[in-house]
C-alpha cells in the first residue's frame, strides 16, 4: 500500500510539474508575441531591432505551440522534450543579441540564470516522464536500394571492419577471433563512446543482427535485412537501430538540435554505403578539397549522430 501510493503521488507530482510548463509555455509565448520588444529589453538587449523583435516574436509563437502540446497533446514527453531544445536555443539566442546590440550585465546575468533554471526544470520532467512511459530508448531506420546483388551487398556490410568507410559517425571497429566486435564512434559535442558487441542473427545474403554487451557506453542493438528489390534493380537494404544515448531520451533531443538527427544520419550512412558498392568510394562535394580521404570528407559533416 505505502509502495502505490509513493508511486501515485509521484505521478500526481509529475503531471503537476507538466502542466505548469504547458501554462508557463503560453503565458511566456503571449508575452513574446504580444510585446516582443518589452520582452526583449528586459532580457537585457537594450536595443532588439526589428530582427531582434521579430525572432521573439517568432519564439513566441514556438512557445504557444508547446504550451498547447503539453496541456492537450497525448504526447507529453516528446512536447517536453522539444521545450528542451528551445531552452538551449534561447540561451543562444540571448547570449547572441547581447553581444550584438549591448546589454545590461545585471539583466542579462538575472535572464541567463531563469534561463538555467527553467531548463533544469524541464530536464527534470522530461526524466520523470520516461521513467514512467518507458525506458528512453530511441529508434531510427532507413532503407536505400543499390544496383548489386544480395550477396555482394551482405558481405560488404558483414565485414564490420568496413563500417567507417560509409557510416560518419564510427572510427573504428575491430573484431576478434571469438566473433566479439569493438567499436568506437562520435558522440553528442565531439564525446567518444565505446561498447562491444556480439552478433545474434546471421543468416548469410538475408539479414544481420547484433547487440551491444554489458559496460557498453550506449546500449544498442540493429537489424540489417537485405532482399531482392522490385523489378530485378538490384538489393533492398533495411536497417533498424535501437539505441538509448546518453541522458536517455532528453539526450537525444538536445543532440537533434544540435544537428546530430539519428534517421537522417542513418539515411546519409547508407547513401554513401550505396556509393561505395555501385562506384567503389564516397563521393566527394564539389567544395571538397583534392586529396581528402574518405574519412576526412566524413568528419567534414557538421553533424554527428547520437549513438
Amino acid at each position: 500500500m505505502t509502495t502505490t501510493g509513493t508511486g501515485s503521488s509521484r505521478s500526481n507530482g509529475t503531471a503537476g510539474l507538466v502542466a505548469g510548463l504547458g501554462v508557463f509555455s503560453l503565458a511566456l509565448g503571449a508575452a513574446e508575441v504580444a510585446s516582443p520588444g518589452v520582452v526583449a529589453r528586459l532580457a537585457g538587449v537594450r536595443d532588439p531591432g526589428p530582427t531582434g523583435r521579430a525572432t521573439t516574436m517568432l519564439y513566441g509563437v514556438r512557445e504557444l505551440v508547446h504550451g498547447a502540446g503539453i496541456l492537450g497533446g497525448r504526447r507529453k514527453a516528446t512536447w517536453v522534450r522539444t521545450r528542451i531544445a528551445g531552452d538551449v536555443l534561447d540561451i543562444a539566442t540571448v547570449v547572441a543579441g547581447a553581444a550584438r546590440s549591448g546589454a545590461s550585465p545585471t539583466r542579462l546575468g538575472l535572464t541567463l540564470a531563469a534561463l538555467a533554471g527553467v531548463t533544469a526544470t524541464d530536464v527534470a520532467a522530461a526524466r520523470r516522464l520516461s521513467q514512467e512511459s518507458d525506458d528512453g530508448e530511441c529508434r531510427a531506420t532507413a532503407a536505400i536500394t543499390v544496383n548489386r546483388s544480395r550477396g555482394e551487398a551482405y558481405r560488404h556490410w558483414r565485414n564490420l571492419e568496413h563500417l567507417p568507410e560509409f557510416m560518419a559517425h564510427l572510427r573504428t571497429v575491430r573484431v576478434d577471433p571469438s566473433g566479439r566486435s569493438h567499436w568506437e564512434a562520435s558522440g553528442p559535442a565531439g564525446t567518444t563512446v565505446r561498447w562491444d558487441a556480439e552478433m545474434t542473427t546471421d543468416r548469410e545474403d538475408e539479414e544481420i543482427s547484433w547487440r551491444s554487451v554489458a559496460g557498453a557506453d550506449v546500449e544498442n542493438a540493429g537489424t540489417v535485412r537485405f532482399r531482392d528489390a522490385a523489378g530485378g534493380r538490384g538489393t533492398e537494404i533495411v536497417v533498424d537501430l535501437r539505441y538509448r544515448p546518453p541522458g536517455g531520451s532528453t539526450g537525444a533531443a538536445v543532440a537533434t538540435l544540435l544537428g546530430e538527427e539519428p534517421n537522417q544520419q542513418l539515411r546519409d550512412d547508407l547513401r554513401r554505403f550505396k556509393q561505395v558498392l555501385e562506384i567503389g568510394e564516397v563521393v566527394r562535394s564539389g567544395g571538397s578539397p583534392s586529396g581528402q580521404s574518405t574519412r576526412q570528407q566524413l568528419a567534414q559533416r557538421p553533424a554527428q549522430p547520437v549513438a
